[in-house]
């Protein structure tokens, strides 16, 4: 009995052994498998569970496009481009064949000798500026201070009938400056018209009240010496802003000083009158600039959009002069850069003094 203790004591292992053995081979199908063991043998999601374009169009989902049909497309957009537009710039086939069967030269977007030349714009030269800055915030104070405020009550109580006769009468004594110095530009056309329409505004419109020059269709030339000067030749002139005078250049400050004694305004001796004549200017000349006070206001350097301005109109003035045969004044330039009421500025007799001036 002793000799057979170690293998009772094997006997239990050896059958539990062989029970699961067969266990394992002979289970039935239908048999439920434990949850442990479903999740460790679970399978992983298989590729074709991925939802495809049928199964994308059908759910209203859109499907992801394959890489090929992506790249492929890319390329076709890329040949297209190619065909239309080669990056080498040379041109392409149905250019070619355009050229070919009309016989005209290829087009070049690049260089196309029909396009007009790229208008080169003057610089401004204004090596003062700091100071013309600092006269330019006087000169504006003045104007929102006083100038303006003053204009805005003489138009809303004059009518604009009267306010369009003030200014027909002192346009008119303008003329006699503008004819002599059209005269010193060697345009004897333009300072005949100058005087024609002083003659016929002085007498027929009663005084220059009335504009019926411009009705006998007698242009308004207006010119002074500061122009006149740059006909010459002075050209290039430092630009200038002049305490109440506002813009000009530094030449077209010396041209104020020889304008000022052929001013019919400034001969009237009686001082109440001419103070009372050059006022009431003044005031009518800032009613004119209503027009440009919201474009000045706007602006983001309100002194450079006035400076670039004033000193472009000049230029083209004088050049348009110069290149002309100078009695031709449709080969110049439009009428409005001639005309004062484009930019009006402050002429020479509305101030009672004038440095220099033999007048005074």
């Amino acid at each position: 009995m002793s000799s057979l203790a170690p293998f009772r004591v094997l006997l239990p292992l050896i059958a539990s052994v062989v029970l699961v053995a067969c266990a394992g081979t002979g289970a039935p199908k239908d048999r439920v498998p434990s949850p442990v063991a479903e999740t460790v043998t679970a399978p992983a999601p298989a590729i074709a569970d991925v939802p495809t374009a049928a199964d994308a169009d059908a759910a209203d989902v859109p499907a992801t496009p394959d890489t090929g049909e992506v790249i492929d497309a890319l390329d076709d957009a890329a040949r297209v481009a190619g065909d239309a537009a080669p990056a080498n710039g040379t041109p392409t086939d149905a250019e070619l064949d355009y050229a070919a069967l009309y016989g005209e030269p290829v087009y070049d977007p690049i260089y196309d000798p029909t396009l007009p030349e790229a208008a080169q714009m003057p610089r401004s030269y204004d090596p003062w500026e700091p100071l013309n800055r600092k006269v330019f915030a006087f000169n504006s104070a003045v104007d929102r201070g006083f100038a303006k405020p003053l204009a805005k009550v003489y138009a809303k109580v004059v009518p604009r009938p009267v306010r369009l006769g003030v200014t027909n009468f002192f346009s008119n004594l303008g003329q006699p400056v503008s004819a002599l110095n059209a005269l010193l530009q060697g345009r004897p056309k333009a300072a005949g018209q100058s005087l024609g329409r002083f003659v016929v505004n002085s007498t027929l419109g009663i005084g220059g009240i009335f504009d019926p020059a411009t009705d006998a269709e007698i242009p308004n030339q207006s010119a002074d010496f500061g122009q006149t000067m740059g006909v010459w030749g002075w050209r290039d002139s430092r630009y200038l802003e002049l305490p109440l005078f506002g813009p000009r250049t530094l030449r077209d400050g010396f041209g104020l000083v020889g304008d000022a004694p052929l001013s019919p305004l400034r001969q009237v001796g009686d001082d109440p009158w001419r103070y009372g004549l050059q006022g009431l200017q003044l005031v009518d000349l800032r009613t004119r600039l209503f027009a440009v006070d919201s474009m000045r206001e706007g602006a983001t350097d309100e002194y450079a959009l006035i400076r670039d301005a004033w000193m472009q109109r000049r230029a083209y003035q004088i050049e348009s002069v110069r290149r002309t045969d100078r009695d031709d004044h449709e080969a110049g330039l439009p009428d409005y850069l001639y005309d004062d009421d484009a930019m009006p500025t402050v002429p020479v007799d509305v101030m009672p003094i004038i440095p220099l001036s033999p007048s005074n």
